[in-house]
């Protein structure tokens, strides 16, 4: 593995941290003022400087950086790696400037792997071209969802259609009337083999029988900058038969191609947050004096400083190992890996965070830094994608089969 950056990355890297300079850091308040005098302040995507921005972004080749292939930069996971971590310094708008901002980066991956020709038309396109936004139906309040298996709501034949009955929630982006389609995970089999029960289907939004019911706020966040966590119910909700993707007992399969992606970027993003977080807490004691000294010169501070370097030289490092397997061996091949960094980053940029917070006194805990933002950012993620403890254990059972191998 090399860690130096190839030409391609470190010409995007410098273009990115340009942009950032130049009209991301810039416009963060803008944003936030301009979300307050929307009409509907769930829909985040039509704010005038977000717009403006993504303009700027697309004119600039800062577009799509996510996606491998032709239909996006073709970046390898490797060379995604640095750019996505930039863009987590401004959680709130840097991704969706770039059009970069989960959940949509999954489901554009989803529908590129899985999609027919007539579903990559109708959905797929408009998503990378950044008309509409989507969003990922699969947790449910009835069930412990840790377990995709669990999945309770019901997606039927009947005839030519399909019909689906259940409730979501914590469902990303569904707050967000730009949100023109979800993607439901659902059971079709409940007789099938374990994992070929579940099937995912396309339902857009104005389908008759989908209701949003609520909203769900993030520690006391309405999280209105990545439109919203919705509940959802489906009441007889019937679609097309051509709306399944990749066929009946495909979903379980799916949602794990889909998940794998998703929770790296999330991990590379959350470098970022670290990152500037410990970038406020070096300016913030510097300025600040207590007890006749600057906070700076205080031991325990000097050891939160050392401390946050160190956390995030490790996380960064174990991210891109991850994603070097992926790129060279695979994604399965890279799945430890993946795990591994799912499950240190929330808790490492949680404490780093909290040490941010700490230096800042009161001032941490208010809107007038990213910090307390950056500390619900941190703690949601041990749930996205998989709870903490879901992933420890499977990399525990990984172990211990490998022990059991190595002594064998």
């Amino acid at each position: 593995m090399d860690f130096g950056y190839d030409a391609r990355t470190t010409e995007l890297r410098e273009r990115l941290l340009d942009f950032m300079d130049a009209y991301v850091y810039p416009n963060e308040s803008t944003f936030e003022e301009q979300l307050g005098l929307l009409e509907n302040r769930w829909a985040w995507d039509s704010a005038p400087i977000l717009i403006e921005l993504r303009q700027e972004a697309r004119r600039q080749g800062l577009w799509n950086l996510f996606l491998p292939g032709e239909r996006g930069a073709g970046l390898t996971n490797q060379q995604y790696a640095p750019l996505a971590e930039i863009t987590g310094r401004s959680p709130h708008l840097a991704p969706a400037t770039l059009n970069c901002a989960a959940p949509d980066t999954g489901n554009m991956e989803l529908l590129a792997m899985f999609g027919t020709g007539g579903q990559k038309k109708q959905w797929l396109e408009p998503l990378l071209a950044g008309e509409i936004r989507s969003s990922f139906a699969m947790t449910e309040p009835d069930v412990a969802s840790s377990d995709a298996t669990n999945v309770a709501t019901r997606i039927e034949r009947d005839g030519d259609d399909y019909v689906i009955n259940g409730r979501k929630w914590w469902i990303t982006g569904a707050m967000n009337p730009n949100a023109k389609i979800f993607i439901v995970m659902g059971k079709t089999d409940p007789a099938a083999d374990r994992h070929r029960r579940q099937s995912m289907i396309l339902v857009p939004r104005d389908t008759p029988g989908v209701e949003v019911v609520r909203h769900l706020q993030v520690l006391g966040y309405d999280d209105h900058e990545h439109g919203g966590h919705a509940e959802l119910r489906f009441d007889n909700v019937r679609v097309p038969g051509d709306h399944i993707i990749s066929g009946e007992g495909e979903g379980f399969a799916i949602a794990q191609a889909r998940l794998g992606p998703g929770r790296i970027h999330h991990c590379m993003r959350s470098i970022g947050v670290a990152e500037r977080a410990l970038e406020l807490l070096c300016a913030r004691v510097k300025e600040r004096v207590a007890f006749g000294k600057p906070l700076a010169d205080q031991g325990v501070v000097r050891d939160w400083i050392a401390e946050s370097r160190v956390r995030i030289e490790q996380l960064r490092l174990l991210t891109l190992k991850a994603a070097w397997l992926m790129d060279t061996r695979g994604n399965k091949a890279a799945h430890t890996e993946i795990q591994a960094i799912k499950i240190a980053s929330p808790t490492t940029v949680q404490w780093i965070v909290d040490k941010a917070i700490q230096a800042h006194g009161g001032g941490g805990l208010s809107q007038d830094y990213p910090l307390a933002y950056g500390y619900a950012l941190a703690r949601m993620l041990r749930f996205v994608d998989g709870p903490d403890e879901v992933h420890k254990d499977a990399m525990a059972r990984g172990e211990l089969r490998k022990s059991g191998t190595a002594r064998r």
